[in-house]
């Protein structure tokens, strides 16, 4: 008798690692936007690659991590950039 985790197969395997890495990656987004992570890990659940997209387009809030540090920011932190000048 096969096990039923043998069924899924390995596209099953790989659907659900695209599904989860959406659904960080619009966390991670979210909350750099201002939004917070909870709609972008929603959005990434539900919608799964397309919430990607969608926080990709969202406007980011005046103030938020993205406004003020960039889209991906810089590998140091605040105070020690300052020291650095």
């Amino acid at each position: 008798m096969t096990t039923i985790l043998a069924l899924i197969g390995v596209k099953g395997l790989y659907l659900l690692y695209i599904w989860l890495a959406s659904a960080i990656a619009a966390s991670w987004l979210s909350g750099r936007k201002g939004y917070g992570e909870r709609a972008g890990l929603a959005t990434g659940l539900l919608l799964s690659a397309v919430g990607v997209l969608v926080w990709l387009l969202w406007p980011a809030r005046p103030g938020s991590v993205w406004k003020t540090r960039g889209p991906i920011g810089s590998r140091k932190p605040k105070d020690a950039a300052e020291l650095d000048e």
